[in-house]
């Protein structure tokens, strides 16, 4: 369904020199840098496959998707999605997708939703009998009764966000594209539109393309993952491999009762006997503050836990598992590439 083949994106810059001066001589003498935003990226997407796309803050992953939906040109390789170039014959190409950005939208901010609904249609060209059949199975899926006829400008959030997802599909595309749909929603909202996307793709064999930095979005819809990180694909695989090979980092966060009360930790020399290496355990202190990144293959919660109580008076304790940047942090860290399955 598409197919990337080492894509690449380059942008230049002009630098200008500080100062008013700097200004001036600027545009006499400009100084102009190029920065490879994507840089030789490839990678196939199955029909009706859903495709964890992810990477840190400026990995590059909009740029990726922006040329992927034809708003840019990339500047080498090609990408090719149901047969189309994307940047060709573009009134065709934008029927046979859909599009979400999560910070932006598509509707009409005073219209009522069940107007933009039928500007979409017109602008897209549906019948009214596929029209009918496609919002029928929207509102079933999406929960859009409740408020479809109030005005965009009066929705929450997670409703605007289901509203958004709606309109992406409201001609049925080939392939949607997901750039952070659940970011500022509260857990339930997002499970809910997790649900959605889930169905969505069963029941309509939609392919999707999922950018996020909520592992947990990932976890819940996605088997395989493409990861990128300063405009190169650093993993493509399955996102069981990855956990089994990264995943397993755990940050515990406490705050002490008595700094004076630390001074009796030591973790890297408790935890010798577990064969640690390079990376399994780091420690940071600031004043009260702990934060300790640990191998739970090398040393177990229930272990951590019970040194760090019984050592310290902990008045406020926070265990999560290690983030995207984490991750990608220990795949740079010399231990070898994750094999992709």
């Amino acid at each position: 369904m598409i197919q990337v083949e080492h894509l690449e994106k380059t942008f230049t810059k002009t630098i200008k020199q500080p100062g008013f001066m700097g200004s001036v001589k600027s545009l006499f003498h400009s100084r102009k840098e190029t920065v490879k935003a994507v840089d030789d990226i490839s990678f196939h997407v199955d029909k009706g496959e859903i495709l964890g796309f992810i990477g840190p803050n400026g990995a590059g992953k909009s740029t990726v998707i922006k040329m992927l939906t034809g708003i840019l040109t990339p500047t080498g390789g090609s990408c090719i999605i149901n047969g189309q170039n994307p940047r060709k014959n573009r009134k065709k190409y934008v029927k046979e997708i859909g599009v979400v950005f999560g910070q932006r939208t598509q509707l009409w901010w005073d219209l009522p939703l069940t107007e933009t609904y039928q500007v979409l249609k017109e602008i897209y060209e549906v019948d009214e009998a596929q029209f009918k059949k496609q919002m029928a199975f929207l509102n079933e899926v999406l929960e859009l009764e409740p408020f479809i006829h109030s005005p965009v400008r009066t929705l929450s959030l997670g409703q605007r966000m289901r509203a958004d997802i709606a309109a992406s599909l409201l001609h049925n595309p080939k392939v949607l594209f997901l750039d952070e749909p659940t970011i500022g929603l509260d857990v339930v909202v997002k499970d809910n539109i997790r649900k959605a996307i889930t169905k969505i793709n069963q029941e309509e064999g939609t392919t999707v393309i999922l950018t996020t930095h909520d592992l947990e979005d990932i976890s819940s819809l996605c088997k395989r993952i493409v990861m990128i990180d300063h405009g190169k694909k650093v993993y493509d695989g399955s996102l069981y491999s990855l956990k089994q090979k990264y995943g397993q980092m755990r940050e515990l966060n406490y705050e002490a009762a008595d700094e004076a009360a630390l001074s009796v930790l030591d973790y890297a020399g408790h935890f010798a006997p577990c064969g640690l290496e390079d990376g399994d355990l780091t420690v940071e202190t600031e004043g009260v503050m702990v934060k300790v990144d640990f191998n739970t293959d090398k040393i177990p919660v229930e272990q951590m836990l019970q040194y760090t109580l019984g050592k310290v008076h902990v008045k406020d304790v926070n265990l999560r598992d290690a983030d995207i940047e984490e991750i990608i942090r220990r795949l740079y860290k010399g231990e070898g590439q994750p094999q992709p399955e």
